[in-house]
């Protein structure tokens, strides 16, 4: 059983910066693929971004076109966690935030395909 718990949220001005963390519990995390997603009021859940352990691929990442080049996904195996560095943000980025674990080492969008998942933390843009 992996636990994963979400921080770093809060409300920010339109084109500020927040970095959310989400730690994990487990001797495992190391071989874990790590995802955030995102579900906004009446919305979908979406895929943020995800990155790969570092073993299987040099710890590769990938990322919705709608936050590329504004988010940046890192994790320290060291600690168990995972962040997400938010830069710029808009108002269409107010959601709450989920991590997720999937015990493949391989990244999906597909949030049908991550096993574990955080409570989630709540991110408030104002315009």
């Amino acid at each position: 059983q992996v636990q994963l718990v979400e921080s770093g949220g809060g409300l920010v001005q339109a084109g500020g910066s927040l970095r959310l963390s989400c730690a994990a519990s487990g001797r495992t995390f190391s071989t874990y693929s790590m995802g955030w997603f995102r579900q906004a009021p009446g919305k979908e859940r979406e895929f943020v971004s995800a990155i790969s352990p570092i073993l299987w691929s040099g710890g590769s990442t990938a990322y919705a076109d709608s936050v590329k080049g504004r988010f940046t996904i890192s994790r320290d195996n060291a600690k168990n966690t995972v962040y997400l560095q938010m830069n710029s943000l808009k108002p269409e980025d107010t959601a709450v935030y989920y991590c997720a674990a999937r015990v493949v080492p391989s990244i999906t969008r597909n949030h049908n395909e991550y096993k574990y998942w955080g409570q989630g933390t709540q991110v408030t843009v104002s315009s």
